[in-house]
């Protein structure tokens, strides 16, 4: 099976290419960077530059691949947001998944692939309500949009990958919560006051915080390529946390103290309009993979985050 990866350098997808390999695919990375790509992801794999504004080199590739992981979107976290960041991060998902559908809509049906796995995210709900106790309703895939400004991306960003549906292709979008492992932005970021002794819970503690391991993250990817069950909306979290038993389970982990509060207010301070993500949260709950059987390795808070 040819399978091409876009973002196949970042985080997730850079766990997901061994999985595709191991299960015998022939993986094509598509990057801004094709010799850094190469380097980081070692032999067999092919490396294409792949420019929004010049999509005519990538675009012949498509042809005859068996399917697309779609993985590409610039860090929501890189910076502090302004109206131009946030016009990065919307147009690196929305208007990439459109070049990409357009593309592909180029093609002969018959040398379309057959399914696009696009990432998104569980920000695509509303935030759980605003009040001294938080929502403690489940979030599942029936659940509607919000109208946070990372909620309309997602569902744009979703809607353009919808869009190759009727070109043919089988199309899995992956809710994604916070995902983590050695290397993850947002755990690097949790981790340092606790290096620091003055870690805790932000806030009120009981905003909830939708997480799964990176390796269970790719595995769901990689299934999701082969198993053609894998459709439409699927949340991507192995459960829902409330922030201070995340704090708690940090501790433990780092074998450090977690019992110093970041009030609400720093937060604000620090991220600006992020801090709402922050300190809001829904209780994203993976009702469709239930349904499909997957098994996750990683079912503890703690052990992950030692892992």
């Amino acid at each position: 099976m040819k399978t091409i990866v876009t973002g196949a350098t970042g985080f997730v997808g850079s766990h997901l290419v061994p999985k595709l390999r191991a299960r015998g695919d022939e993986v094509i990375a598509f990057s801004r960077d094709a010799d850094s790509a190469r380097t980081k992801l070692g032999d067999g794999i092919t490396a294409v530059t792949a420019d929004l504004e010049n999509p005519g080199p990538w675009a012949e590739v498509l042809a005859g691949a068996d399917a697309i992981v779609h993985l590409a979107g610039q860090s929501i976290g890189a910076k502090r947001w302004d109206a131009r960041e946030k016009q990065v991060i919307r147009d690196s998902r929305v208007e990439a998944t459109r070049v990409l559908v357009e593309q592909l809509a180029k093609l002969p049906a018959a040398r379309r692939p057959k399914v696009l796995v696009t990432a998104s995210g569980a920000d695509y709900y509303p935030f759980a309500l605003d009040k001294d106790e938080f929502d403690d309703d489940e979030v599942t895939e029936a659940d509607p949009a919000g109208d946070s400004f990372l909620a309309r991306v997602c569902r744009d960003w979703e809607a353009e990958a919808q869009a190759a549906e009727a070109l043919g292709l089988r199309v899995c979008r992956m809710r994604s919560g916070i995902v983590l492992g050695e290397g993850a932005e947002a755990l690097d970021r949790m981790k340092t006051p606790f290096k620091l002794f003055a870690g805790g819970r932000i806030g009120s503690g009981r905003q909830w915080f939708p997480w799964i391991h990176v390796d269970d993250a790719a595995e769901a990817y990689a299934t999701a390529v082969h198993d053609d069950r894998y459709t439409g909306p699927i949340n991507l979290v192995r459960d829902s946390v409330r922030n201070a038993e995340l704090a708690k389970a940090l501790g433990t982990a780092m074998k450090r103290p977690s019992w110093i509060p970041v009030p609400a207010f720093a937060i604000r301070l620090a991220a600006g309009e992020l801090a709402e993500y922050i300190l809001k949260g829904r209780r994203v709950v993976p009702k469709r993979l239930r349904e499909l059987g997957f098994t996750w390795k990683h079912t503890d808070l703690v052990e992950t985050l030692r892992n």
